[in-house]
């Protein structure tokens, strides 16, 4: 592959075969040095903890550099659009700043959220998508507006190491939190899922609907992988017989650009939208999942995710075991 920027385009054998490579680096089975004399650039628009950590580790220890900028403070502030006047508060172009570091570095990250202010605009993912565009060397999507490829693996690993080979039964539930959040994840995680072969429960209240066009895709990739896709509203019913419990808030569509109205929205599901005993008694002895980081007794209460069927620090460690992967397989591209 030449970018990692989601898994819809990769086939089934390409996402066990990126497990098992991830899982030969956790093992130190394979302790070989890709990255040797390579310098890799890491992008973040946004905060992160996980994401930076782990790609700084990971680019280390396969023997390479990591190269760490930030528009806007440790680096210029950036302009995506092509044909843009530049006459406001962006001062460099993708465009230069993408095809400079591609010079100096084998490989770039790119981190950026979504603001949530346009759907029809984020949803296809212009920042990242002009970093590909312009790009010599490969980019990896360390999250975007739309999706966040390097956490599904990680969960998609975890899930494996937990449960075994074979076909899951898997539920992403929506849960309360006090503001809108991005897609990304939960994209994601059900892309993924479906691509791996599981049987998918989707949970959320009414108006919290994923892309119409990501769920599209999502319900193909399952049916050619022998898994299943069934979306519902009642909560109570969707941890039945799950295995394993992924819990991850996120905004409606229909509020985009109109936070007060998703936060006046979702009020009313509070008290049931939430991971606690309760829900995981319904579950068949579920693993519970998250990305981190977590509102503790909002999405989840302190009695589920510090039991032992939690897994949130497997998962979080299996961050860096899956970009190591990542990064071994892209850089031959640079070769």
């Amino acid at each position: 592959m030449h970018n990692f920027l989601a898994t819809s385009g990769m086939a089934r054998a390409d996402l066990d075969q990126m497990i098992e490579s991830a899982l030969r680096f956790k093992s130190g089975a394979d302790q070989s040095k890709p990255l040797a004399g390579h310098s890799v650039a890491l992008v973040f628009f946004n905060p992160s903890l996980r994401t930076r950590a782990s790609m700084q580790i990971g680019v280390h220890e396969l023997g390479g550099n990591a190269v760490v900028l930030e528009p806007g403070g440790t680096s210029w502030t950036l302009e995506h659009r092509a044909g843009a006047v530049m006459d406001t508060d962006k001062t460099e172009h993708v465009a230069e700043f993408v095809r400079v570091l591609g010079r100096y570095c084998a490989a770039i990250g790119v981190r950026t959220f979504a603001a949530l202010k346009n759907w029809e605009e984020e949803r296809v993912d212009p920042i990242l998508d002009a970093f590909a565009q312009y790009s010599e060397v490969p980019i990896i999507n360390l999250e975007s507006a739309m999706h966040h490829p390097c956490q599904a693996m990680a969960d998609m690993m975890t899930i494996r190491e937990r449960l075994g080979n074979g076909r899951k039964k898997v539920l992403l539930t929506w849960a309360w939190h006090p503001k809108p959040l991005p897609m990304a994840v939960p994209n994601s995680f059900a892309l993924a899922t479906a691509q791996m072969g599981h049987d998918l429960v989707i949970a959320h209240p009414s108006g919290y609907e994923l892309d119409d066009e990501l769920m599209e895709t999502v319900k193909r990739q399952a049916s050619a992988e022998g898994g299943s896709v069934n979306v519902t509203s009642d909560v109570d019913q969707a941890f039945a017989g799950a295995e394993v419990v992924y819990a991850k808030s996120w905004g409606s569509k229909d509020f985009y650009g109109a936070p007060e109205k998703d936060i006046n929205e979702r009020a009313q599901h509070r008290a049931k939208w939430i991971v606690d005993e309760q829900n995981m008694a319904r579950t068949n002895s579920a693993i519970f999942m998250h990305c981190l980081p977590v509102r503790r007794n909002v999405i989840v209460t302190d009695a589920v995710i510090d039991s032992p069927a939690s897994v949130v620090i497997d998962e979080a460690e299996n961050r860096l075991h899956v970009q190591k992967a990542i990064l071994a397989d892209l850089i031959p591209c640079r070769n």
